[in-house]
């Protein structure tokens, strides 16, 4: 079988002849046993693909499982409107929100159980995190190591404090390494990239390598359809580089996707790599070989820009470059997550007293900025820690009107982009900065992470007067609407208009439909021409059904309009 030579072919680029031999002796008996699926020619994707990410415990009532409680409100509000539910990492964790995980192969009991995420599968596709690379300092796993037992006595990445390390690329302000002392009595100080209490797992180990490949077809069996490779970019470590993008980590990469190809080819990866857009892009490969999709992380940062200086020239400039050489690969696009808004995905587009402008803003606003260490010893700031929905807000002007248009505006954009859309919970509920969380964790990352009752969300829900009532109908309107045209299938053409600064427009079309979105990204009037070849055309607006002139088309301040051509 092609797909298995290629995974003999990888490993054995990876750890040499004789020791991938020995790798493929382990892991091909994972894949032989594996309960194949029937390779069906299929689209990976279409205008019918709308991810919603949450957390397991993103809503509660206190009283059931979190998971038991999501399941009703998405039952009730997103079928027919997401095709997809990104659960963030539902398993036993220490820290970080799960991204610590103390084990791979069970559901965390205060969100629920296996039985609860099949449940929710019935009427929702699943994405999986997998967390691959760093495991629990607390986990079963890392204390074997500390016991230095069988199989686990190369899990964690040793290394001399007294070595260099300052040229590693991090993504975090904290030590690289951390001192433990193993059963023996021996002191070691080991990798943890991202925090003490996140040990990096050392991939030249095969002992990890087969773990890491048992829970990804775990996740496979439990229904996973997308998997989403956690902090990818610094799987592998060697001393004297910068420990970031190697060439050995995208080999893991196509070693993953080749065992799917061999077992599961429905399921997807998707890469999750906070870095420039170049370097974000890489992790397609060839187009057919790495991730089917990469999150755009260039788009919540340009956004936010676009909107705060009301010009959409650099954001314009940037969506040009979205084309994709393979049609089996899109962008996931989205404008918030369960983090901060990356800055390092400016790099190059935007100069640093610009960056600064946003930090203000977002400090204004009620926000953090997030930092990383750099070789020099200096610290720059990584992400900024703020609702996505705060961000859009203009303190200047006092009661801000346009608070609710400007955002929703600014999700507009995301859903007319070539691509796959995402949506983070506390977008779609207009939530806002929640400072009692920071307070009680001192992380900023937390106010952006609110724990919201289940009752108060309905009550806020059913009042049509209430902020986050004003977000969520609407929001969920326009999916609803951008589902149905297959001029949004993510691999459609498209074509940046540049009509005026202060619009930002797309044309989207395939063979049955021609889409040309406009939105004002400005809190003034705007009048704008659609190219001349259009004639006088009519068009009519998808989203609100109204008639515009091609030739004369004015926009209220952070209107957008979805035109398709009427017959006359």
């Amino acid at each position: 079988m092609e797909s298995v030579d290629a995974v003999k072919g990888i490993l054995n680029k990876i750890y040499g002849t004789k020791k991938g031999a020995g790798a493929f002796k382990k892991i091909y008996p994972l894949i032989e046993k594996f309960p194949a699926r029937k390779r069906e020619a299929r689209d990976y994707f279409s205008q019918e693909d709308v991810i919603l990410i949450t957390y397991g415990d993103s809503i509660y009532t206190g009283e059931e499982a979190p998971l038991k409680t999501f399941h009703r409100i998405a039952a009730k509000h997103f079928k027919g409107v997401f095709s997809t539910i990104h659960i963030l990492p539902f398993f036993p964790y220490s820290s970080d929100d799960g991204f610590s995980v103390i084990d791979f192969y069970c559901v965390n009991p205060k969100l629920g159980s296996w039985e609860d995420i099949k449940s929710l599968n019935s009427d929702f596709k699943i994405m999986f995190d997998l967390v691959l690379n760093h495991v629990s300092s607390k986990s079963n796993w890392f204390e074997k190591y500390l016991n230095e037992e069988q199989g686990f006595e190369d899990l964690a990445i040793e290394a001399d404090p007294s070595t260099d390390l300052s040229g590693v690329t991090r993504p975090r302000s904290l030590p690289l390494l951390t001192e433990f002392t193993k059963s023996s009595g021996s002191a070691v100080n080991v990798w943890t990239t991202f925090s003490a209490d996140q040990i990096d797992l050392n991939f030249k180990s095969i002992d990890v390598l087969e773990k890491m490949v048992e829970i990804l077809l775990f996740y496979v069996n439990q229904g996973a359809t997308i998997l989403r490779l956690d902090a990818i970019a610094y799987l592998w470590k060697e001393i004297g580089t910068n420990c970031v993008h190697l060439s050995q980590t995208h080999d893991v990469v196509r070693l993953f996707r080749s065992i799917l190809d061999c077992v599961a080819p429905d399921v997807m990866i998707i890469t999750e790599t906070n870095v420039p857009h170049v370097e974000n892009i890489s992790y397609f490969g060839d187009g057919r070989n790495e991730a089917q999709m990469v999150y755009n992380f260039t788009l919540p940062p340009l956004l936010f820009y676009s909107f705060a200086i009301e010009d959409s020239t650099a954001l314009s400039s940037w969506a040009k470059g979205l084309y994709l050489k393979s049609e089996a690969n899109t962008f996931f696009n989205f404008t918030a997550s369960h983090d901060g808004i990356g800055v390092r995905p400016l790099e190059g587009i935007l100069p640093e007293e610009e960056i600064d402008r946003l930090i203000k803003i977002v400090k204004e606003n009620g926000g953090r900025v997030s930092y990383k260490r750099n070789s020099d010893g200096s610290e720059s700031p990584y992400e900024l820690n703020i609702t996505y929905v705060d961000a859009f807000l203009n303190k200047k002007s006092g009661f801000d009107e346009y608070h609710s248009n400007r955002f929703l505006a600014s999700q507009a954009i995301q859903f007319v982009l070539p691509g796959v859309p995402g949506t983070y919970i506390h977008s779609i509920l207009g939530s806002h900065n929640w400072e009692q969380g920071v307070r009680q964790t001192q992380m900023a990352r937390t106010i952006n992470r609110e724990k919201l009752r289940f009752d108060d969300i309905i009550k806020q829900l059913e009042d049509p007067d209430s902020f986050r009532s004003r977000i969520f109908f609407p929001y969920i309107g326009l999916i609803k609407i951008r589902k149905k045209q297959p001029a949004f299938h993510p691999n459609a053409f498209f074509e940046i208009l540049e009509l005026d600064p202060k619009v930002f427009a797309i044309l989207r079309h395939c063979k049955e439909q021609i889409i040309y979105t406009l939105t004002n990204i400005s809190s003034t009037h705007v009048s704008v021409s659609l190219p001349k070849d259009i004639g006088d055309f009519d068009m009519k607006d998808l989203l609100s059904g109204k008639i515009f002139k091609a030739n004369s088309i004015g926009l209220n301040p952070y209107q957008f309009v979805w035109l398709v051509t009427r017959d006359r």
